[in-house]
């Protein structure tokens, strides 16, 4: 169990969520929180994804150009079962 202090005008805002919802206040603080959970650790393994796409780009200078990608991207959106194009210095 763990306990929240909430300024009044939130806890307001809350409850009428829930009467509108037909939820407890209780389930709709749990159902931000784990909404908010999870799109902050998205958030992370995004930015830990892109640090180290930079590290490897910085270390061996491969890459895509954005034409490149927008071509692979557009025959998959057309239907075609295409390889990523080989990155180059």
């Amino acid at each position: 169990s763990t306990s929240l202090k909430l300024d009044p005008a939130i806890k307001e805002r809350v409850q009428r969520l829930a009467d509108a919802q037909r939820r407890s206040a209780h389930w709709v603080m749990k159902e931000a929180i784990e909404e908010y959970v999870e799109r902050e650790e998205k958030r992370e393994k995004l930015r830990h994804d892109v640090t180290e796409a930079w590290e490897h780009y910085e270390q061996t200078g491969l890459h895509l150009t954005g034409d490149e990608v927008d071509e692979w991207l557009s025959r998959l959106a057309a239907g075609e079962d295409v390889e990523p194009p080989e990155c180059h210095t």
